[in-house]
């Protein structure tokens, strides 16, 4: 199933509410997305420049690239569990995106 980001949002949503999650306060799911943006920082590292750790098996680019994937959708998800907290659109933040760019690199 394919959703735009409205729908995962909801979708998301409605999954949090059900497994508890969606009540702890906003900071909280900062946390968890900071949390996020580590393990994206360490996807990212061993596609970059490796990891030679001995506890870790080495990992193949197939491996890689879905551990990245993952990473960045974790990121995302918790990007849409804050903007819900704050009842704010995601598409508004596509836009706003575009938008702030446009006007500030426009020559």
């Amino acid at each position: 199933m394919i959703l735009n980001l409205k729908e995962h949002q909801q979708w998301l949503t409605e999954f949090y509410k059900k497994r508890g999650w969606y009540q702890y306060p906003t900071f909280v799911h900062l946390n968890f997305m900071t949390e996020e943006v580590g393990e994206l920082s360490r996807a990212v590292r061993a596609i970059e420049i490796g990891r030679d750790h001995p506890g870790e098996m080495k990992k193949t680019p197939e491996e890689l690239q879905d551990n990245l994937e993952e990473e960045l959708a974790d990121v995302m998800d918790q990007v849409l569990m804050i903007s819900s907290k704050y009842d704010v659109d995601p598409e508004i933040l596509l836009k706003r995106s575009e938008s702030k760019l446009t006007r500030r690199f426009k020559k």
